[in-house]
């Protein structure tokens, strides 16, 4: 796990967030383009999945709570459905409805805010939100809280099964 003080994590969503909000503004095509709807919906989820990483970093330090889906505590799961929530983008509950409604994304074309999806204890059983420079933000398990980790991590560089991104 790597630890961050809350206030620089804060700083380096928003501004992530930002720049993500301000990009997709600047890219938007005009209605009468030709592929203006599938760029439009493009932009738009990469604006939705930077803020549900933001949301998500703003949780560091809530406790692990099994079935808890809120800011008193999360699972991992629950993490990931509430950020997403208030990202705007309403998605499934579990990992394994998560694994089904995600197009897969392979490791080089990892964004901010895909699902990361992890073998744990020989199941896919855990996710967590990418964040870039291979780290990413999860409910890891009872006893602990909603923590920063790295995807070079010896456990989980075993553990990690693939990303996805939501559709």
């Amino acid at each position: 796990m790597i630890s961050q003080p809350a206030g620089i994590i804060r700083v380096f969503a928003l501004t992530i967030t930002m720049l993500g909000l301000f990009s997709a503004c600047s890219s938007t095509p005009r209605s009468g383009d030709v592929g203006s709807a599938p760029a439009a919906r493009a932009a738009k989820n990469k604006a939705v999945g930077e803020i549900a990483a933001a949301v998500a970093l703003d949780q560091v330090g809530v406790p692990y709570r099994y079935g808890g889906s809120g800011p008193t505590g999360f699972d991992c799961s629950g993490l990931v459905q509430y950020s997403y929530s208030l990202a705007g983008k309403r998605i499934p509950r579990t990992t394994g409805q998560l694994w089904s409604s995600t197009a897969a994304v392979a490791r080089s074309e990892l964004r901010i805010g895909d699902v990361l999806f992890f073998n744990i204890d020989g199941k896919m059983s855990h996710v967590g939100l990418y964040l870039g420079g291979r780290r990413f933000v999860h409910a890891p398990s009872s006893g602990r809280a909603v923590s920063i980790a790295s995807l070079d991590s010896p456990y989980y560089k075993t553990a990690f099964l693939r990303a996805g991104r939501p559709y």
